[in-house]
């Protein structure tokens, strides 16, 4: 579940970086065109320019939370592997030792001798 949700807001990052990138530069001052023309089309570019900027901060802070709350999961995980292995632990320790039994030797059996 996490990861599907990692990977849904990481396409959607990726895919804002690439709309800001497609923005291009702010737009450089014309010398033909007035000053208030000018001044339109940078604020046009930074309109835009921000709203993708807005979105991409949004997408990263969701994706932050997915993140926190992967590694928490991780992070109980580990706690619960640690706590099981110290009870195995203290398991193996506590059972008593015991000496193997030693096998009382038998003699090797002697064939019956035939009758010839």
């Amino acid at each position: 579940m996490h990861s599907d949700n990692l990977f849904n807001l990481r396409q959607k990052i990726k895919e804002i970086q690439f709309e800001l990138n497609e923005l291009g530069n702010p737009a450089i001052e014309i010398p033909e065109m007035i000053t208030s023309s000018n001044l339109l089309r940078s604020n046009e570019f930074l309109l835009k320019s921000d709203k993708k900027k807005t979105a991409l901060l949004s997408i990263y802070a969701q994706y932050c939370t997915s993140l926190e709350q992967l590694l928490s999961s991780v992070f109980e995980i580990q706690h619960d592997l640690k706590n099981i292995l110290t009870e195995q632990s203290s398991m193996i320790e506590s059972k008593p030792k015991s000496k193997p039994k030693s096998k009382p030797k038998s003699k090797p059996k002697s064939k019956p001798k035939s009758k010839q």
